[in-house]
């Protein structure tokens, strides 16, 4: 903040209305800057208001000032939940410095925290074109461009075999007549200027997305074909006639389908689309000018499933262990992850997860043949009204294989028109996923040859659904699959066998049992699959705890041994006079973490848990209620903290914590954000001799050539889209940091040893560097075209966890590069890694 006040500047103006204006703005100064000496923000702001709209010339001078006075007083409106007060003054701020980046980006932070990524997203692109250097604004970008521009438009554009079939199909329609073209979720524009080269008279394209649909515009105009397409940004749902489109089109082209195929709403769409904006179907064996008949393109679909074992399906969507380093998991709690559940939520969740099965590590077992779960023809109204209210289907498939029933996988053949079509499979080399429906809460598993594996199919809520899951074995024995769904009808008990096995299954429940269902992460199920994390932070949390008073925790232990084998419904304790002053533990993990109740074994502890969920706080109750805690013994933290950003606090007004456990590391791969201002609180609460977990981390990275990075980063010129210039406008899109990755089973060439790139610590503070220079020897001569990076944390200098195993619950990342390197096999390549707030970047020195 300046220290000195600006003064007025005079103009040409005169007379007692210029006089007063001065001084006007002159007290108006005065007054803002008591306010802010008081740390009167919000009063200050007013006047600092006042001085911009009566003398709007002094806007480059109190430009630092003003911007000081407006976060602090955003900071004050976020605490106190004013969000519309506090998007009032953004806006306010944002008409007098519209193309001030700094306050673009602290406008996009505030939209980010309060859950609206896009209109984050949007700001932080904003900042950054008005200036590429602001690294605050391009690592806020990157972290949020995939809700800006999904990925997957990069990979979609790059499948060559995808867009020549679209091409050829909108051709051979537009020259047999169809000349009236509607593209339902333009995207860029692909589909629209292909009809449009194809001959056809009027194009129109409708985009809900802003981003994207000014992007389409921009690279409409920049393939000159603005004049023949016109854009609408809106959803096709509100297209009316006349308004909009002058008339009914002959041909509605859309991809508007996701890995389920019904999943981004194809099925609502075109029902409106034949309703009200597409000519009648041309009857069966009719002839005539197509161009008086609709139709869409694609004409029909065809749904696939198989059954498949898959290790790494099973650990992110299956809790696989009883026993959590010592810790039991009572049978009374049921995960669930997102895709198995159908507990009611307030928005709709898709009933399955996606995966690239070709690619997934460890790749799957396929237990049954493909098999046929339905069809769908897109020139049929009737059909496609009936589908939302036909009845579920049962189907029964013959197992072939014997192994681990894990999940169902689905895929589906696009027919465009009678002669192309586009197969999803996980057999095609293709831009596609495939959707997983994982099982879950089976008697057992194991199927062998003979069996038959059940399930319900029917197309609710827009989306595919495969419930009810069931194996019927060889010797006519039922594991009734149960279905967490509300909907009583949906559940259908279909024999004798099956109705005995559900009295059997409700007649041993325990009646005095309180039952709970759990939804977690895919990560947080993985994380608690992953025994190895576990054991690693008991045994570094007992290390600890054991070097602080070593006498006190053993006395300790013992009697927590003895009332663990007292029987645990006696309610006694023993004499409360001899009880020592505890340990505090405080765990600030993301998400659901049980490390708070592997730490109340370890003694005389008082564990904190920051987990944020009702039903995670009901979980972890239950959970140390099965492992005889004493109800009293876990603490959530979160209810004794008035804001949630103030988590890092003393337990105790005269205490401090003994262990603090930050999250580092977040899921896809990246460091978590303003970790180490975390770190540097965390130290100034830790009692002597105490411990922030992990105390340093190391990042690792080699150097690759993979041109799936590369294709799935950026669109690559203009062959891949058939000559149509798409490529430099979304590409202004391109995060060069790829994350959620697997690299055991990416498709890369290794053209170096993993080398250390870079040391976090948490401790000791002032072993980090900001800068660093790594030397990279190449030991395979190739294209260097990223590098992907991975982390080893470590809880001591002796227990690490390394978030690349097979175990993880941590994905990798990779910077990929912009260009690619050649190197041939002896030389040295130099990294520059920077180290800036929580936020990495490395580049290739030259």
């Amino acid at each position: 903040m300046p220290n000195s006040r600006p003064r007025p500047r005079r103009g040409a103006r005169s007379g007692a209305g210029a006089v007063g204006r001065d001084r006007l703005v002159s007290r108006s100064l005065q007054s803002a800057e008591h306010c802010l000496s008081a740390q009167d923000f919000g009063t200050a702001y007013a006047h600092y208001l006042l001085v911009l709209s009566l003398a709007p010339e002094l806007k480059d001078d109190v430009k630092e000032t003003f911007q000081y006075t407006l976060f602090r007083w955003a900071e004050e409106l976020d605490a106190l939940n004013r969000t519309q007060d506090l998007l009032g003054c953004y806006e306010q701020a944002l008409e007098l410095f519209p193309d001030d980046e700094v306050i673009c980006n602290s406008m996009g932070e505030h939209l980010f925290r309060m859950g609206f990524r896009d209109e984050a997203a949007g700001y932080f692109h904003k900042a950054v074109k008005l200036n590429p250097d602001f690294n605050d604004a391009k690592e806020n970008f990157y972290r949020v461009a995939n809700w800006l521009v999904e990925r997957w438009h990069f990979i979609m554009l790059n499948d060559t075999k995808r867009n020549t079939i679209y091409n050829a199909a909108i051709q051979d329609a537009v020259c047999l007549g169809s000349k009236s073209v509607l593209d339902i979720g333009a995207g860029t524009g692909i589909l629209s200027m292909f009809a449009k080269k194809a001959g056809a008279h009027s194009v129109y394209a409708c985009e809900l997305s802003k981003t994207m649909y000014e992007l389409a515009c921009d690279v409409v105009a920049a393939n000159k074909m603005e004049a023949g397409i016109k854009l609408l940004h809106m959803k096709s749902l509100d297209i009316e006639i006349p308004k909009h489109i002058p008339e009914r089109v002959s041909l509605v082209v859309t991809e508007t389908v996701d890995a389920g195929l019904f999943g981004e709403g194809i099925v609502e769409s075109l029902i409106h689309a034949w309703e009200h904006l597409l000519l009648q179907p041309k009857t069966r064996g009719e002839n005539g000018n197509c161009e008086k008949y609709g139709k869409v393109i694609p004409a029909s679909a065809v749904l696939y499933g198989m059954a498949v074992e898959c290790a790494e399906i099973r650990r992110h969507h299956r809790v696989c262990t009883k026993d959590v380093a010592g810790i039991c998991l009572p049978t009374n709690v049921k995960f669930q992850s997102p895709a198995c559940s159908s507990v009611d939520t307030e928005e709709t969740v898709e009933p399955y997860t996606t995966e690239k099965m070709s690619r997934v590590p460890g790749g799957y077992l396929a237990l049954t043949e493909c098999f046929e779960i339905m069809t769908v023809d897109f020139n049929n109204l009737q059909e496609l009204k009936s589908l939302a209210t036909k009845k579920c289907g049962k189907i029964g498939i013959p197992v072939i294989k014997e192994g681990i029933l894990d999940a169902i996988v689905v895929w589906f053949v696009l027919q465009l028109d009678d002669e192309h079509s586009l197969s999803t499979s996980p057999s095609e080399e293709t831009c596609w996923e495939q959707a997983v429906y994982p099982v879950h809460d089976l008697a057992d598993y194991w199927i062998k040859s003979g069996d038959q594996v059940m399930m319900e199919v029917s197309c609710q809520d827009c989306y595919l659904r495969i419930q009810n899951i069931s194996v019927f074995s060889s010797e006519h024995e039922m594991d009734v699959g149960k279905d967490f769904s509300k909907d009583k009808d949906l559940f259908s008990l279909g024999s004798e066998a099956e109705l005995c096995s559900a009295l059997a299954n409700l007649q041993t429940s325990k009646p005095d049992a309180m039952e709970q269902t759990c939804i977690l992460e895919s990560t947080e199920i993985a994380l608690l699959n992953n025994s190895l994390y576990h054991e690693s932070f008991k045994m570094a949390m007992r290390k600890v705890l054991s070097s602080l008073t070593p006498e006190k925790l053993c006395q300790a232990m013992d009697t927590h041994c003895q009332n663990n084998e007292m029987s645990c419904g006696s309610g006694q304790s023993n004499s409360e006079e001899s009880i020592p002053e505890p340990f505090y533990v405080l765990d600030v993990s993301e998400g659901f973490s049980i490390l708070p109740i592997i730490a109340g074994t370890l003694g005389q502890v008082k564990p904190y848990s920051s987990v944020e969920k009702d039903q995670h706080r009901i979980t972890l109750d239950l959970i140390s209620e099965a492992n005889h805690f004493p109800k009293e013994t876990l603490e959530f933290w979160l209810r004794h903290v008035e804001d949630e950003s103030a988590v890092l606090q003393r337990p105790k007004s005269d205490k401090l914590w003994s262990i603090i456990i930050l999250d580092v590391i977040e899921p896809s791969g990246l460091i978590q954000q303003e970790i180490m201002e975390k770190a540097a609180i965390s130290r100034c609460l830790l009692q002597s001799g105490g411990k922030i977990f992990p105390q340093y981390v190391l990042m690792f990275g080699l150097l690759v050539e993979s041109q799936t990075l590369v294709e799935e980063s950026a669109v690559q010129g203009t062959e891949r889209t058939l000559g149509l210039n798409i490529a430099p406008f979304i590409n202004q899109f391109q995060v060069p940091i790829r994350v959620f990755l697997d690299l055991s089973s990416l498709p890369c060439i290794p053209l170096s040893k993993p080398v250390e790139l870079l040391r976090l610590d948490l401790m000791t503070p002032y072993l980090n560097t900001s800068n660093r220079e790594v030397k990279v020897h190449i030991c395979k001569s190739g294209q260097v075209t990223a590098i992907p990076f991975w982390y080893h944390m470590y809880l001591d200098d002796e227990i690490r966890l390394d978030t690349s195993s097979e175990a993880s619950h941590w994905k990798q990342a990779a910077v990929v590069l912009d260009n690619p390197i050649q190197v041939e096999m002896g030389e040295e390549l130099v990294l520059s890694v920077q180290h800036h707030k929580s936020n990495v970047s490395i580049t290739v020195k030259q």
